[in-house]
């Protein structure tokens, strides 16, 4: 997508003393350059009166009238254009003035460009039209002016990319109608394997994925690294977009490059419309996180891949997100709430770490034991105070203390809960005082420090 911030150099280069691009302009062409960076329309119009040249070459290339683009004011564009500035100049970057005021979004300028004949066929160095910039940044009337003046809908830039992926990309929906209406392809694919779905969901704009899927968008397309167009929803937690292509048809066994099935990505979000609409699909409530197919490839997106989890239910991922009322949906559907993790995890140890007072109060009804602790011998007690700082943190103590939590067990590194919190951070050295005041103790003599493993 273009830099919205590279037009604004060529006005800070003047105002730095770069000059003008050529050799240096006649006083009155110098004159109408700084009456623009001025904003001052007076100005303007007594260079022009003189005349300067209103089709200068200023710095980067860019002319008189995309610098009063630039200022986003419509009363110096209009003496540009009656001064018969030429409407179509592109600077050095092929950037013509009807580009740069559909990126700018002032729709006054944009209809004076149009009302003035801008071509709206002149595409950048990289192939970007104007209509591209306009379906992504601009107002819609101008995007059914362009197409109505014989811009093409579906012309491709150097990425592949159509008008359509522009406007899908920021979930503009009105101008995803108006481009479908005129032809576009919904299904036209980029360099980088993406259809204007893709772009719609990634937006996070729920009316641009259901525009594209009643007019045809293939809900089965595959991405990159073979991703579906559900596991892309719920990669960007955009469940909303999820839920719509739950009834378009989707496989609710298949594990996502974590692991995940999308029951366990919905887990984790809490929505509930799309639990049960997966639920209703015949996800398993008990099914388990696990290989997967997709070969993991790593991009600025997403960074490295994940650390490997044991085998894990939807119910526990729920927990572990402090998602109460997904957990009693779960249940309800059959999930087993006495289901244990490869290293020891129960619903417990999970919803400590989930941050929820609620949902941890709602675990041990589920299965009281407030001491169980995993393969590292740490309990839910120690991971609260392993967690550091978080808002609900005081009252989850509560919760442990009124179920009996003890604060003298061991981990499998040899440091107590009291003794963690003892030597941690001083907030929750605090707060776990103040829960239980006669419980901190002085650190082992010799220990080292104590460690927490990843999770």
């Amino acid at each position: 997508m273009p830099d919205r911030a590279r037009p604004f150099l060529a006005l800070l280069a003047l105002l730095a003393g770069c000059g003008m691009a050529q050799a240096r302009a006649p006083q009155k062409d110098e004159g109408l350059a700084r009456a623009i960076v001025a904003n001052d329309v007076a100005g303007v119009e007594a260079a022009l009166a003189e005349p300067a040249d209103p089709d200068q070459r200023l710095a980067f290339g860019a002319t008189p009238l995309s610098w009063a683009v630039n200022v986003q004011n419509p009363a110096i564009v209009a003496a540009l254009l009656t001064a018969r500035a030429s409407v179509n100049s592109a600077d050095q970057d092929g950037v013509t003035p009807l580009a740069l005021a559909c990126e700018l979004g002032e729709p006054a300028i944009v209809a004076q460009l149009l009302d003035a004949r801008a071509d709206v066929r002149v595409a950048r160095a990289d192939g970007t039209t104007p209509l591209a910039v306009c379906a992504r940044y601009g107002p819609a009337d101008a995007v059914a002016r362009m197409l109505a003046m014989g811009a093409a809908p579906d012309r491709i830039d150097s990425r592949g990319q159509t008008p359509l992926m522009w406007a899908a990309a920021a979930g503009r929906t009105e101008a995803i109608a108006l481009l479908l209406k005129a032809g576009a392809n919904p299904n036209r694919v980029s360099k980088g394997d993406f259809t204007p779905l893709f772009f719609a969901i990634k937006s996070g704009i729920v009316s641009a994925t259901q525009a594209l899927l009643a007019a045809g968008a293939d809900s089965a397309y595959r991405g990159p690294e073979n991703t579906s167009a559900a596991q892309l929803a719920l990669y960007q937690k955009n469940y909303a977009a999820a839920a719509l292509l739950v009834p378009y048809g989707v496989d609710v066994v298949e594990r996502d490059r974590t692991g995940e099935q999308l029951l366990h990505g919905a887990a984790a979000g809490g929505d509930i419309n799309l639990i049960r609409l997966l639920l209703a699909k015949g996800a398993d409530p008990n099914g388990l996180t696990g290989p997967s197919r997709i070969t993991w490839v790593t991009e600025a997106n997403f960074g490295v891949p994940p650390p490997p989890v044991p085998p894990t239910p939807p119910l526990l991922i729920a927990a572990a997100n402090g998602r109460k009322d997904a957990m009693a949906l779960l249940l309800a559907a059959g999930a087993d709430p006495r289901f244990v993790t490869a290293d020891g995890t129960n619903v417990v140890l999970a919803s400590a770490r989930g941050g929820s007072t609620a949902t941890l109060d709602y675990a041990l009804s589920l299965a009281p034991d407030v001491n169980v602790a995993g393969a590292n011998g740490m309990t839910a007690l120690h991971w609260l105070v392993a967690g550091g700082v978080q808002p609900e943190l005081e009252a989850m103590l509560k919760i442990l203390a009124a179920h009996g939590a003890r604060t003298d067990i061991p981990s499998k590194y040899g440091a107590t809960a009291a003794q963690m919190a003892d030597g941690g951070l001083t907030q929750v050295k605090q707060i776990f005082r103040t829960v239980f005041p006669d419980k901190t103790s002085v650190k082992m003599a010799g220990a080292a420090p104590q460690t927490v493993p990843e999770h």
